[in-house]
This record gives structure tokens, C-alpha cells and sequence, in this order.
């Protein structure tokens, strides 16, 4: 597989993963909103901006449409719902003949409506537009399951979701622990989660932070858990590292451990042995900590499998023979 059609189907699987994680949060978001009428729609959305690592501006109040205008309808910035699935869409067209057509029109139809779906949100509110970024997410990579073979196209797709899912839940649970005085109750993070209902059948009520940190870092079951994505990702570089695709062997050359592996392999064997007393702690060994460690090791992970698989040498001078 030529490197630029891998990179294409990494980022077009972060980049699909990233707009319905954002329509996911801002849909719990507003909900919750809507629900408290009392609530304080400044420090809402000022939490909204901390977990997609932007910053809100200083000394101006901040309101949903002005969180909607940067996160949703953005289409200059792929941290925005429309920026990323516009990436997305273009890592799909740069990848054309390893996307399946049903994935590509799915993607490509979800694109063309979101110019009249922003203005319906303009007028009635965005909860249509929200929900149809989440149900296409869900249909994009319900085909790309059904439609693709269990190549190395499928793998790139697949760990590209998986490190985002980690990051965007990292990153979700670091607000609510780490800046409380604006961060969403654990009801909501659950539902931006996609996880409230999952949480319920197993627990039966709303959990404390011990439960629900417990359910979303480390519930084997839940395909949207910290764990559970990392395993995904692990078997995916294991599958990689193949001679064939990499030219080294899957363990690293020279017997020493493949550096796209090693920092998610660290994080899913922690996870794997970790003491669920540790998630109730706040100090320099609990849970922030731990939080931080997952953002990190999902940042490196991404730069080695970038290293690895899509080696950029410059672009190719040419010179006159003799010169």
C-alpha cells in the first residue's frame, strides 16, 4: 500500500471519529442546558472549548451560538464538526480506490447536506443537525465493517478511530476531574460519552466519579471504553508491523519494540492491572495523572505510526546531467 493511501485512511478514520465526539458532547451539552435553565451557559461553554483544547476569548461572554460558529460550523478548522468531516471527505477522495462506494457516498451525501442542515440549525436549533453527524459517524463505520476487507486499508481506518476515541474520552474525564468548576456532571459526560444508557443496564443508577471513570477508562464490553480502544489499536500495529508493509519485523528491528506500539501498549497494561482505588484519588498518583498519560501516550503513538508508515523525505529535484 503506497504510504499517502495509509496516512489518507488514518486521518479519515480520526477525522470521522472527531465530528461525532464533538456532536456528542455538544448534543449533551445542550440538553443540559435546555433541562437547568439556571445553569451557567458561560462556564458551559468555556468547558466545551477546555475539552477540544481551544481557548475561549478573554473578557467576552461566552454563549452556545458562539461555541456552535467555532465547533460545529467551522469549516476552516478540522476541530470543528464541519472541518473535520470537510478533512475527512478529502482524505476519502485521496484514498478513492481502497474506500468502498457505499463509504465514499456516505461520507460525500453527509457533506453536501450540512451547508442546508447549519441553516436549519440557525432557525430551530442544531439538535437535527447534531443527530445527523452521529447517525452518519454510525453508518460511515457500520460500512466500513461490512464493506471493506480485513486488509491493512481496513487496520490504518480502524486505528486511526481508536486513537481518537482515547483522546476525546481522555479528554472528557480530565475536565470533569481536573476544572470543576465548570465541568459537566457525570450524567452528561456519560451521555457525551455515548455511554448513559451501557452504564445504566450494568449499574443501574448514575454512578459517583469512581464508577463512572471506572466504566469509560476500563469496561471490556463497551466499544467505546479507553481499553477497549486501545486493545483495538494494539492488534492493529501488531497487524501492521508485518515485513511486509514496514520492512521490520512486528516486535521492532533488531529485537527492539516497535515505538508506534510501545506507548499504547505501556497504557492498555496499566489499564489492564490497574487498582480501581487509584481512580478515586486526586493527587499527583490518581486519576489526573492517569489522564494525562493517556493524552500523552496517544500524541506519541501518533507521531511513531506517522514516522513509521508515512515517511515524507521532501519533495524530488531535478537536475541537468553534467550540472
Amino acid at each position: 500500500m503506497l504510504c499517502r493511501i495509509a496516512e489518507s485512511l488514518f486521518w479519515l478514520g480520526r477525522y470521522v471519529e472527531r465530528a461525532d465526539d464533538t456532536a456528542r458532547i455538544l448534543d449533551a451539552y445542550l440538553h443540559r442546558l435546555l433541562e437547568d435553565p439556571w445553569s451557567d451557559e458561560d462556564a458551559a461553554c468555556r468547558s466545551l472549548h477546555a475539552i477540544l483544547g481551544l481557548a475561549a476569548e478573554e473578557g467576552k461572554p461566552c454563549d452556545m451560538g458562539t461555541v456552535l460558529d467555532r465547533l460545529a460550523f467551522d469549516a476552516s478548522s478540522a476541530g470543528s464538526i464541519d472541518g473535520a468531516l470537510r478533512a475527512g471527505r478529502e482524505n476519502a477522495l485521496s484514498a478513492r480506490e481502497v474506500v468502498s462506494t457505499e463509504m465514499w457516498e456516505c461520507l460525500n451525501s453527509t457533506w453536501h447536506q450540512l451547508a442546508e442542515q447549519r441553516l436549519a440549525a440557525r432557525r430551530s436549533g442544531p439538535h437535527a443537525y447534531l443527530g445527523l453527524v452521529r447517525r452518519r459517524a454510525a453508518l460511515f463505520f457500520g460500512l466500513a465493517d461490512s464493506t471493506m476487507s480485513r486488509d491493512d486499508g481496513w487496520r490504518f481506518v480502524l486505528l486511526g478511530r481508536s486513537l481518537e476515541r482515547v483522546d476525546m474520552t481522555a479528554r472528557l474525564l480530565a475536565v470533569r476531574v481536573l476544572a470543576a468548576v465548570h465541568a459537566p456532571d457525570w450524567p452528561t459526560l456519560l451521555s457525551a460519552s455515548g455511554a448513559d444508557e451501557a452504564f445504566m443496564r450494568t449499574h443501574g443508577a448514575a454512578g459517583d466519579k469512581v464508577g463512572v471513570a471506572e466504566f469509560l477508562l476500563l469496561d471490556r464490553g463497551f466499544p467505546r471504553s479507553v481499553l477497549h480502544a486501545l486493545t483495538t489499536a494494539e492488534d492493529c500495529l501488531a497487524e501492521l508491523g508485518s515485513p511486509a508493509l514496514a520492512g521490520v519485523p512486528s516486535g521492532g528491528q533488531w529485537g527492539r519494540p516497535d515505538p508506534a506500539r510501545l506507548p499504547i501498549g505501556r497504557m492498555r497494561t496499566r489499564l489492564e492491572y490497574l487498582d480501581t482505588r487509584e481512580l478515586g484519588g486526586s493527587g499527583a498518583d490518581g486519576l489526573p495523572l492517569l489522564l494525562r498519560d493517556l493524552q500523552q501516550a496517544c500524541g506519541d503513538a501518533a507521531r511513531a505510526v506517522a514516522e513509521r508508515f508515512f515517511p515524507y523525505d521532501g519533495p524530488v529535484e531535478w537536475s541537468m546531467e553534467g550540472a
